[in-house]
């Protein structure tokens, strides 16, 4: 099982990126998924992140800037704008599903956004 992140790049204070994330392999059924990500010199910390069949949840940071989007039962995007320089660091992607013999928590390799001023 894997979670393929993409979509980070370079932009400057103000713009939008779109982040997505796509899980692979043998799942059964994934019960929640989010976005996490880890600024220089801070814990990794949660963005946004959905359980199945309820709304999404932000941190107080990013909302009404961020809108995360579950695309599919295996993938999710998450729609950035009016990005500022703290919202640089490595974006991760999360899950937590269930296998047909077990569940996890399975992480993707993150992708890395920087925001300039």
């Amino acid at each position: 099982v894997q979670l393929q992140a993409s979509g980070g790049g370079l932009v400057q204070a103000g713009g939008s990126l779109r982040l997505s994330c796509a899980a692979s392999g043998s799942i059964f059924s994934i019960d929640r998924m989010g976005w996490y990500r880890q600024s220089p010199g801070k814990e990794r910390e949660l963005v946004a992140d959905m359980f199945s069949g309820a709304s999404p949840t932000y941190a107080e940071s990013v909302k009404g800037r961020f809108i995360f989007s579950r695309d599919s039962a295996r993938s999710t995007t998450l729609q950035m704008s009016n990005l500022k320089t703290e919202d640089t660091g490595i974006y991760y992607c999360n899950a937590d599903l269930w296998t047909t013999a077990d569940s996890n928590t399975v992480w993707g390799q993150g992708t890395l956004v920087t925001v300039s001023s």
